[in-house]
């Protein structure tokens, strides 16, 4: 009995061990997955559930996951590496991973706020060096008496030599209050050191202006740069206060002005609108969303809207709606063609992942993805540097004004 017992215990065991080994083929590789194939599946899923091509560019998505799974991924870098050959696959520039660094410069970005000097920074594509394109107005890098074209040296005693530029932002942010110094160069004056004291500064993208026609018409000059979550609130203010000064028409300045948030796209197209759509979404089900204007508007008077190559994605939103509700007319050069809509999905090891999730046609069912708006009045013009902006020298400026003061 005691063998039988054995016997049938030593077989129950086999049977057991037999079944866990058989079960172990199947939970083996989900338990074994490393950190960095943890990455690569999320961003796979995210993708699998929300993109807007449900045949993934006409290929097995599952089968692209497995492929990119087969390689053992070493580090943070391989397996960014290879969720880039993933993404790259589906053919959409506009989804696109971001490595930690780039998704919280986007986040300030957008978030329209941040805490640091107030410094918009380049390098110089002719010497590498690093430079200062312009100091936010009102910020303590302003206030320090920092200047566009002022070549910065060190951050802190650290050579900005072989810094990028993410690198030297990086070093100039900090917390409010904290005191940051620079040594700075400027054309005939030599090096100096700037004390500067970090602050929150509100990034502002509307510049606003009366100005006057050579007709006597005063006109209300605005150009809005991107669309941050500020944007809205800044183009109400400055509209209120260009009417309160006496402005009798309008021009909105959209040149190159990349996008940014699609809500303030639609906020901005109800300052101008009484009723109607504004723009038409529809995703991988195919379901349309649209979103309307319910008025009244800030003011009634006359808007031309400058377009150019540069002009895409939510400005595009703004000018299809503005030119199909007969609000505007927009004059410059055929627009960018960003009829895409991405939402921005935060991983688990603090990197970013954009996904096109929709795309949008305008209130006349435009689809202007690659196509881009057509201007109602085309007028070509050369790139201009930024002094020239809204200046006799700028054509489509001077075209716009014109057709304003015609109008009126």
């Amino acid at each position: 009995m005691g063998f039988m017992h054995t016997k049938f215990f030593r077989l129950g065991f086999s049977l057991l061990v037999a079944v866990c080994l058989m079960l172990g083929a199947f939970i083996q590789p989900a338990a074994a997955l490393t950190n960095e194939q943890k990455l690569l599946s999320e961003v796979w899923r995210i993708v699998n559930r929300t993109y807007l091509d449900e045949t993934f560019n006409h290929q097995n998505w599952t089968a692209v996951r497995q492929k990119a799974l087969e390689k053992p991924l070493q580090n943070n870098e391989a397996a960014y590496g290879a969720i880039q050959k993933m993404l790259k696959s589906l053919d959409d520039p506009f989804t696109r991973f971001l490595d930690p660094e780039q998704y919280r410069s986007l986040q300030v970005n957008t978030s329209g706020e941040l805490t640091g000097v107030g410094l918009q920074i380049a390098l110089n594509p002719e010497n590498g060096r690093l430079e200062v394109v312009s100091p936010i107005a009102g910020s303590p890098a302003d206030k320090a008496g920092i200047r566009p074209r002022d070549r910065i040296l060190k951050i802190e005693g650290i050579s900005t030599e072989n810094l990028t530029l993410d690198e030297a932002a990086a070093r100039m942010r900090g917390p409010s209050g904290s005191l940051v110094t620079l040594v700075i160069e400027r054309d005939g004056e030599g090096e100096t050191e700037v004390r500067v004291v970090r602050d929150r500064i509100a990034l502002n993208p509307v510049i606003s202006e009366l100005r006057v026609s050579p007709q006597g018409t005063p006109i209300g000059y605005l150009r809005l740069t991107q669309f941050n979550a500020n944007a809205s609130m800044e183009l109400a203010h400055a509209i209120s206060s260009l009417e309160k000064k006496g402005a009798a028409a309008y021009i909105l300045d959209l040149r190159n002005n990349p996008g940014g948030l699609l809500q303030a796209g639609i906020e901005i197209a109800r300052l101008w609108l009484d009723s109607g759509t504004i723009v038409y979404t529809v995703n991988r089900q195919g379901i349309q969303g649209n979103f309307d204007a319910f008025g009244p508007a800030l003011t009634q008077d006359p808007l031309v809207i400058l377009v150019n190559q540069g002009t895409a994605s939510a400005s595009e939103i703004l000018a299809g709606a503005l030119q199909d509700n007969g609000r505007a007319t927009l004059v410059g050069e055929t627009t960018f063609g960003k009829g895409l809509i991405q939402s921005l999905f935060e991983l688990s090891d603090g990197s970013g992942l954009a996904v096109t999730i929709a795309k949008y046609e305008t209130p006349k069912h435009r689809d202007i993805n690659k196509l881009g708006i057509k201007p109602d009045k085309v007028i070509p013009q050369e790139p201009i540097n930024r002094e020239k902006i809204g200046t006799e020298a700028d054509l489509q400026y001077e075209a716009a004004v014109e057709l304003l003061t015609k109008n009126s």
